[in-house]
């Protein structure tokens, strides 16, 4: 009876991500997997660094490194204390909030120098990176 009455009293530790953007409506990738559209949230189980994704049309694509360090109930022993005998719910909520840029767009005349010296080096077989500054070129 008491450990049916322990089993029905301990607790959990619950862990939620919610990814906020700037502008709203971005699509949200974990450690490359589609989660959903900002606003949203996503359950997790373990602490750690996290690939997160944001991108959405018109706006420049943005990745971040995001660590997740657990709270200072989750180091062990103590975390079997909070996650199995601690009766009520504990919540672990992280917010990652984001602003995506808008999409910079490159006027032809910016791009043309960049795109001939590419095709010079591709002719002699040799090519390199192009430099930051590149883009898309505009219609």
């Amino acid at each position: 009876m008491a450990l049916a009455l322990a089993t029905a009293l301990s607790g959990c530790v619950r862990r939620r991500l919610f990814v906020r953007s700037d502008p709203p409506g971005a699509a949200v990738y974990i450690d490359d997997q589609h989660v959903g559209y900002t606003p949203t949230y996503v359950n997790y189980t373990y602490y750690g660094s996290r690939k997160v994704q944001l991108i959405k049309d018109g706006h420049e694509t943005v990745t971040v490194y995001q660590r997740l360090d657990p709270p200072w109930y989750q180091y062990p022993p103590i975390d079997f204390v909070s996650e199995n005998l601690v009766p009520t719910e504990i919540r672990d909520e992280r917010i990652l909030d984001f602003v995506l840029p808008p999409l910079k767009v490159y006027e032809r005349e910016q791009v043309l120098p960049g795109a001939e010296a590419l095709r010079a080096q591709v002719q002699q077989g040799t090519v390199v990176p192009l430099p930051p500054q590149m883009g898309p070129v505009a219609p």
